[in-house]
């Protein structure tokens, strides 16, 4: 990014970073995703975010979904998060969303953020139809849309 800071998958390893970062700015992270995702809970303990990371560690490797923790130049500091995830609802291939810690909204690194994101998933990402919840509609929107049809068990899903 021009500003210097750079995405890379999360690790469970990342639990002290992603606790200052998240839980510095988890009121407004409940106001973004605690509907939706019932995230992050204000007593949320670092063993529960270790879980929840070591989750999404695993689920990077099976190329399920993917989370992205946005990092200084020396990775001394959790800044965000890019989450990229498969559609649960009609009209896209890959839902999105992002967000930085409340000291950087509205400044110069959520700007570069806003510019980076649908560009480097244009580019990089094999998606057609991307879908930026929280920045192209609403988290409401995007709840009120159909939900996906459920897939049956055992079908060549490259996911299950």
């Amino acid at each position: 990014m021009a500003t210097g800071h750079h995405l890379r998958p999360i690790r469970a390893t990342d639990v002290d970073l992603d606790m200052v970062a998240v839980m510095g700015s988890q009121p407004r992270l409940w106001s973004i995703y605690g509907e939706a995702w019932g995230w992050p809970p204000a007593t949320m303990t670092a063993e529960q975010d270790r879980e929840d990371l070591a989750r999404h560690e695993a689920e990077i490797e099976r190329h399920e979904s993917f989370n992205y923790a946005l990092f200084d130049t020396g990775e001394t500091e959790l800044l965000g998060r890019v989450y990229i995830d498969p559609p649960t609802k009609i009209g896209a291939d890959a839902e999105v969303s992002w967000w930085v810690v409340d000291l950087l909204v509205g400044g110069p690194v959520e700007s570069a953020m806003a510019a980076f994101v649908p560009l480097w998933l244009e580019r990089e990402w094999p998606f057609e139809r991307v879908r930026h919840i929280g920045r192209d509609l609403t988290w409401s929107e995007w709840a009120a849309l159909p939900d996906l049809p459920s897939e049956e068990p055992n079908q060549n899903h490259p996911n299950q």
